[in-house]
């Protein structure tokens, strides 16, 4: 107790105006409550300039922070593994997808378990080995709960094996929404669902009975919810799919431009320096020809991400019944932007026919339902990124940068309605949550040797928007690559050439500057590449 009370004595003057750092000690370690969004795009959320139906979200962001600058790492295993370790992602083990974190990092629930927080999580893992059958027509039938080959992936490296208490959700990346493959709670199979099952509501009700419990006594708890939605397929309510059937009628260039206008009017980008470029696939909604069909799958991407939106509201309202609302740290952010994906047949993770025996209709005309499976494709992707160019997996701002809101009504009283434009990334969330629970990172857990972090704490970012946390920031992701310093950013897609672009004046990456300056081309490349060889990436065979 004493060294939290110091703590917070020694944060006091961090940020003028708040609680958490008005000079006042605290006897109470916040609660933590960490919520994924996945595929979303940078500016799907009302708060960040989209048209869909976020009241919740936007009401925590109305009395919280919206970081401008915050950065994942492009892909769903990645960033995953940078959240809950601290580090960049090839240094936790995650060089690719479907691989195991190491062994040789510590996840946020690991060290907060060891303080003595209950330690909880809900929705997709995605951090484990997973290996397809090598029968295709078994992994089909084993997609489809028709055939049982036992554990999903290592079970050392399940949640419940990694530092949380209790996990309700799915091991794999991908899920049939109302039949989902390979979802646990702990190490044991739900072989069975409900009729009425959706995943994102399972996910929400699961979060909800794990705060119930964790009110029952004084410990502080850590809760990580990890949805799903809106990643492929796309699957929604009929209810939710209604409210937005005319939405986007008007297509993706109308959105795009509509957007853009109530981003620069909220004040998350600057029209001078976030000029917006054209829609990254090359595709104009004049020349498009399937008009109804497009519409009616940015409808479902949009029902999907509404549905979270309402389960938020649903979790605050049970954190506000159990009174642990206003001494409870929300941080909500997405693992990469939009997915550009789209085509992907049956195999791998994706079901061809349901328990049932029913055929899934890839591409069908009028998606939501089970028996469908369908993509937004790269056009909407662009426009969900908007102002950025390109998507998930690339490592311009269009797959990095995610919408970040931190609310803690305890802690952070004269910062509501704030914005952030400092640059941060994901791997600074793990020393963030050391920093306000007065945690000290351990050498060891369960008697394993671990590395520490090299995120860095987001406090000095909201307590003065002058510093910097990083120096230099970089990514890779399949040949992907990019490297951000302070004035300069440069990035390049797989097997191409590298574009450099003065970010401070030209955020949105339009305008390639590398031939007017190659020796800053070639000072930044071996900067990379040293990081590189550092993080054990063999970027010779991109």
């Amino acid at each position: 107790m004493y060294r939290i009370l110091f703590l917070f004595c020694l944060t006091g003057g961090f940020l003028s105006g708040c609680s958490f750092l008005a000079g006042e000690p605290r006897e109470e370690r916040p609660n933590i409550l960490i919520m994924m969004v996945d595929d979303m795009g940078y500016s799907d959320l009302g708060c960040y300039g989209g048209e869909i139906h976020t009241p919740n979200i936007d009401q925590l962001a109305s009395q919280g922070i919206r970081f401008t600058q915050m950065h994942n790492t492009a892909r769903c295993c990645p960033s995953r593994a940078s959240l809950l370790t601290g580090h960049y992602p090839h240094r936790a083990g995650i060089n690719g997808m479907g691989v195991n974190l190491s062994m040789n990092t510590a996840t946020i629930a690991e060290v907060l378990k060891e303080k003595g927080y209950h330690t909880g999580m809900t929705g997709k893992w995605h951090l484990s080995e997973t290996k397809p059958l090598d029968d295709p027509t078994e992994q089909l039938r084993w997609l489809a709960h028709r055939v049982d080959y036992g554990s999903f992936s290592p079970l050392e490296n399940y949640p419940c094996n990694r530092g949380f208490d209790e996990h309700w959700g799915v091991i794999w990346g991908v899920v049939n929404y109302f039949d989902p493959f390979s979802l646990v709670h702990n190490e044991k199979p739900i072989k069975e669902v409900p009729e009425d099952f959706y995943m994102t509501d399972f996910i929400t009700e699961k979060s909800i009975g794990l705060i119930d419990s964790y009110s029952k006594d004084d410990k502080p708890f850590f809760l990580y919810v990890a949805h799903t939605a809106p990643h492929w397929p796309l699957h929604a309510l009929p209810e939710d799919i209604e409210k937005y059937k005319d939405t986007y009628k008007e297509g993706w260039d109308v959105m795009r431009e509509k957007r853009y206008q109530r981003m620069v009017k909220m004040g998350i980008i600057n029209r001078e320096t976030y000029p917006l470029p054209a829609n990254s696939s090359g595709k104009r909604w004049e020349d498009c020809e399937e008009k109804d069909y497009e519409a009616a799958c940015m409808a479902v991407h949009a029902a999907m991400i509404d549905r979270v939106d309402q389960g938020v509201g649903r979790i605050i309202q049970k954190l506000k019944e159990t009174g642990q609302y206003e001494n409870t740290i929300i941080m909500i952010l997405s693992d990469n932007g939009a997915s550009y994906e789209r085509g992907y047949p049956p195999g791998f993770d994706r079901p061809g026919f349901t328990r049932d025996s029913v055929m899934i209709e890839y591409n069908a005309h009028h998606p939501g339902r089970e028996t469908t499976w369908n993509y937004i494709g790269d056009a909407w992707a662009s426009a969900s990124n908007t102002p950025f160019r390109y998507w998930k997996m690339e490592s311009y701002e269009g797959g990095t940068a995610t919408p970040f809101i931190i609310h803690w009504q305890a802690g952070l009283k004269g910062k509501e309605n704030s914005i952030n434009h400092v640059v941060a990334h994901i791997m600074d969330i793990l020393p963030t949550c050391l920093d306000v629970t007065g945690t000290k990172f351990p050498e060891y857990v369960n008697g394993r040797k671990v590395i520490p972090p090299v995120g860095k704490s987001l406090i000095p970012l909201i307590r003065d928007e002058n510093v910097s946390l990083h120096d230099t920031l970089y990514w890779e992701h399949q040949g992907g690559r990019a490297i951000r310093t302070a004035m300069w950013k440069m990035s390049a897609l797989p097997g191409k050439q590298w574009e450099l672009f003065r970010i401070t004046e030209d955020h949105t990456e339009t305008r390639d500057l590398a031939d007017q300056y190659p020796e800053k081309v070639k000072e930044l490349e071996r900067a990379w590449e040293k990081w590189a060889v550092n993080v054990g990436i063999d970027f010779r065979k991109n």
